[in-house]
């Protein structure tokens, strides 16, 4: 097979996984906001929880806007909504008069341990019938793709 047929195959292949991540982003979303309507978040609300979650140090919203891969202000526009329903609250930076940082209030703590547990019994039934392997395959592949169009 020659490299011209090869890259087309290629081509192909990253377009069809284009496309279906983007139908899978929409799907998930869907059912993100399914999941923790109850607890007063959306599917958004909910990663802005789990990025506070995930970073050993507290953050100014730049940071949690980058780290998400969305626009410092729409990252800021939820959590003004946040703090307005009692999720998060804003805090002094040290390293930045204007960047306050932004934290979890015991109210977003417990929406978040009670979004991750519903999340956990949802995932296993989805993981039903696929491989381990199947899915760490497919996550490599996006992240790799992810990780190049970050670099530009």
């Amino acid at each position: 097979m020659d490299d011209r047929r090869l890259q087309k195959s290629a081509v192909e292949a990253v377009t069809e996984l284009i496309l279906e991540t983007f139908r899978l982003n929409g799907r998930l979303l869907e059912a993100g906001d399914e999941l923790v309507r109850h607890l007063g978040l959306t599917s958004a609300r909910w990663q802005v929880l789990g990025t506070i979650d995930a970073s050993p140090v507290p953050l100014p919203i730049a940071h949690v806007a980058r780290n998400m891969g969305l626009s410092r202000q729409a990252v800021q526009r939820l959590a003004n909504e946040m703090e307005k329903d009692g999720l998060v609250r804003f805090a002094p930076n040290p390293h930045h008069e204007r960047a306050k940082l932004v934290l979890m209030t015991d109210q977003g703590k417990a929406a978040f341990r009670s979004a991750m547990a519903k999340q956990r019994r949802w995932a296993e039934r989805l993981a039903e019938g696929l491989s381990v392997d199947t899915i760490a395959d497919a996550a490599r592949a996006v992240r790799e793709l992810r990780q190049r169009l970050e670099k530009g």
